[in-house]
């Protein structure tokens, strides 16, 4: 029998990637029902798939039939929404990312779930990329000593995080009442919300191969919409860069790791598109280049899979490292944040 999927968020990623995914994924899930949050959007949503619709969530935590709770609202509200899911009674939860803003909220989300048994996996699609998984095979295999790690977006408007900037609307002038963003206060609260929003998606792979914040080196914002981010991982160097133009280049989207060895590059997919898993190549010391082939499965469709594989008791809920990735972004925001407040008073 199929997991009954319940959908708190009717946005983009909803209709882009994660109903597709559902849809072909039908021995497994099947979507029962779906809110929003007074938009609308849910209705539309739930005639594509024959689920039912509501605004607000307590109606849908309500629902007997959902097994699984998704929670694909904005960051602010995934930690209420996970205690509330808790709190009705349900099998799951699957929260995109980031799971909590504050460590202390992550905190109280995981020992909720904990106490009550509750499965909690958070979408990090990039960690669960079978191309990642083959990039951390090769460092491991190889035994090369990571030097540096480099993440680089650049991206395509979006207009959640230009109405952090400008009140007029994506890439139009501020007006009066529009955030200030020379106000270091503002740049630094505009910063945090970028980290846990956007470079939330690599973190825990970044983890992964570099553990620990031991310096924030640099961190500024880069107008219109954008940051530079430079932090030391022990004898790791990290970057991390993000540019948001309208008549930019391309979308890109590569993580780039240097080691000892060699220089592996992993190009993820654009945004809100299914296109296979990421595309990974390397450097070795003679300059030469190898490719990998690109698989089928993006990260999408694995990481839905391994909630499958988590309801049916295969694996077990790791529930130490999702605190654990959730408390590396939470210290990363908080430190570039104040990284930008320090170079203000000096």
């Amino acid at each position: 029998m199929p997991w009954n999927i319940g959908i708190l968020g009717a946005g983009p990623g909803v209709s882009a990637l994660h109903l597709p995914v559902l849809g072909q994924l039908q021995e497994l899930f099947t979507v029962v029902h779906i809110a929003d949050s007074g938009s609308g959007r849910a209705r539309a949503l739930a005639e594509r798939t024959g689920a039912r619709c509501s605004t607000g969530e307590q109606d849908l935590l309500e629902d007997q039939r959902v097994d699984v709770v998704a929670i694909c609202s904005p960051p602010a509200q995934h930690s209420r929404q996970i205690l509330a899911s808790v709190a009705a009674g349900k099998r799951a939860i699957f929260c995109e990312k980031p799971l909590a803003t504050t460590r202390q909220e992550a905190e109280a989300v995981i020992e909720a779930c904990r106490a009550a048994g509750a499965i909690l996996m958070v979408g990090t699609n990039h960690l669960f990329d079978p191309a990642w998984g083959r990039a951390r095979h090769r460092l491991v295999a190889l035994e090369g000593r990571v030097q540096a790690v480099s993440v680089t977006l650049a991206l395509p408007p979006n207009d959640r995080y230009h109405q952090l900037v400008a009140e007029g609307g994506p890439f139009q002038a501020a007006r009066r009442d529009a955030p200030d963003v020379r106000d270091p206060a503002v740049s630094a609260g505009v910063l945090r919300q970028l980290l846990t929003g956007l470079a939330i998606h690599d973190l825990p792979a970044v983890r992964d191969i570099a553990p620990g914040i031991d310096e924030v080196v640099y961190a500024r914002l880069v107008p219109p919409i954008g940051y530079l981010v430079g932090y030391r991982a022990g004898d790791v160097l990290v970057q991390l860069a993000l540019t948001m133009l309208p008549d930019g280049p391309d979308a890109l989207w590569r993580m780039a790791i240097t080691t000892s060895h060699d220089r592996i590059e992993v190009d993820f997919p654009p945004a809100f598109v299914h296109a296979g898993s990421a595309a990974v190549r390397v450097r070795s010391v003679d300059g030469r280049w190898t490719s990998y082939r690109r698989q089928p499965v993006d990260g999408y469709v694995a990481e839905w899979r391994l909630l499958a594989s988590l309801l049916e008791g295969d694996v077990p809920v790791e529930y130490d490292e999702v605190l654990a990735d959730s408390h590396y972004a939470v210290d990363l925001a908080n430190a570039a944040a104040a990284r930008i407040l320090e170079g203000a008073g000096q």
